[in-house]
């Protein structure tokens, strides 16, 4: 690796380093190196040694990171001849994101902190059939009132205020358009567009919100942040979500599939270097990691498990088709029969497993948290069933850690949430591991 450090760009007249002027892959890698330490941090030597980059190149990256308040000291190693090494940790409190799960009958937002723990979250019911200027305004206000710390659900809050990173200032959340928009709501809410603006560091201030990343149903287009035909939805096709978002509340908005944010969670993780998501909620998706790396597919097609036909003369299915997992798995709900909606998504499963040759099978949405073991024994006697056939070794099969935390008093699933927090800050870590 190469041992030339990065130099800051500095704001006349401003004061204080941008969190842009930080961008770079050895930074990346400090950070990453400094969030993986926890609490005792790193020092450092060790953090030359473990980037290959020289000690004065990680002093000088360091140094910038500490000047932004995203590392402080953490006491000293004990010497091994020599003067003792400062550790550095994160501060973890410095830079916050949101992250916004949007399903077909209910908005979560939680607000999490730089390593991606949720602080607080909010939920609210939404009906997506009430158009696109209502759907808009609910998700807006709920993202508002988190910012302005009245985040609910029992999380532990923290109030206001925020500095936010703006839609065209800080974050490294790229794609949205420059707005000019000041923020939705909230007296806890304060923007930060200079040029110079730091995030909180252990001297306190307010904090950095770097931006949102929201997840929503398919099909839509992450490049462009644009919802197509959700399937029962049609009038949402063509809505700018994350621009409008943006625009309401003076923040980069990035967006995904609901699937591709809960996938990008676990791949960040470590769960696996080739698995599958699959999600039954309101709906059926899946979510596709292959080599390490989100699998979105050229037009974020990637990963329609639920409107795959399975049988040609099955009910008919708000797709317009006849047969489809989804529709199947969801009557079998509906009838009471959980066995046979568990064989149902048990055989998408294998036939995924058969097309992808991935080593785990990660099940979440709320219809699975409530029986859990039935939808495992299901998936896995399919699974079991066609290693048996191809006499190859059973794919793994589980359910996700936090999938399907949905309360009774709104919808949203915490692990699409905070898979969706990932999206703007995962980048900060060089940890994104998705296609260009």
């Amino acid at each position: 690796m190469s041992g030339v450090a990065e130099g800051p760009r500095r704001t006349e007249g401003r004061g204080g380093v941008r969190l842009a002027d930080l961008r770079g892959h050895n930074t990346a890698l400090v950070l990453d190196l400094a969030r993986g330490a926890g609490r005792d941090g790193i020092s450092r030597p060790e953090l030359a040694l473990r980037t290959g980059l020289t000690v004065q190149a990680v002093s000088k990256i360091t140094g910038r990171l500490r000047e932004a308040g995203l590392l402080t000291a953490a006491g000293r190693r004990e010497s091994t001849g020599g003067k003792p090494a400062t550790a550095l940790r994160l501060v973890r409190e410095a830079v916050q994101a949101l992250g916004v799960h949007l399903d077909r009958d209910g908005v979560l937002v939680v607000r999490t902190d730089l390593t991606g723990r949720a602080l607080a979250r909010r939920r609210v019911r939404l009906d997506l059939g009430r158009g696109a200027g209502e759907v808009v305004d609910l998700v807006a206000g709920a993202m508002a009132d988190v910012l302005a710390g009245a985040g609910g659900g029992g999380e532990a809050g923290g109030g206001g205020p925020f500095r936010t990173g703006g839609a065209d200032g800080d974050g490294w959340a790229g794609g949205v358009p420059e707005t000019g928009a000041r923020p939705a709501g909230g007296a806890g809410v304060r923007p930060a567009r200079e040029a110079g603006a730091r995030p909180a560091g252990e001297t306190g201030g307010a904090p950095l919100v770097l931006g949102a990343g929201l997840a929503a149903p398919g099909p839509l287009d992450h490049r462009t942040g644009v919802l197509h035909k959700v399937s029962g939805f049609p009038g949402l096709d063509g809505l700018p979500l994350a621009a409008a978002l943006a625009e309401r509340l003076g923040l980069p908005v990035v967006l995904d599939k609901d699937t591709n944010a809960a996938a990008l969670g676990r791949a960040l993780a470590g769960d696996a270097r080739a698995f599958a998501y699959l999600h039954l909620g309101t709906g059926l998706g899946a979510g596709l990691v292959l080599d390490g790396r989100l699998y979105r597919g050229p037009r974020t097609g990637a990963g329609e498990l639920g409107h795959q036909v399975v049988r040609l003369d099955g009910p008919p299915c708000v797709c317009g088709n006849r047969g489809c997992v989804e529709a199947l798995c969801l009557a079998a709900l509906a009838a009471g029969d959980t066995g046979e909606a568990a064989r149902v998504l048990g055989t998408a499963a294998a036939n995924l497993v058969g097309l992808l040759d991935v080593e785990l099978i990660l099940l979440g949405g709320h219809r699975i948290a409530a029986a859990p073991e039935a939808f495992l024994r299901g998936v896995a006697a399919a699974l079991d069933a066609r290693a048996s056939r191809t006499g190859t070794e059973p794919v793994r099969v589980r359910v996700a850690e936090g999938a399907g935390a949905a309360e009774a008093a709104g919808g949203g699933d915490q692990v699409i949430a905070e898979g969706a927090a990932q999206l703007v800050l995962a980048p900060l870590f060089g940890r994104l591991p998705a296609e260009e």
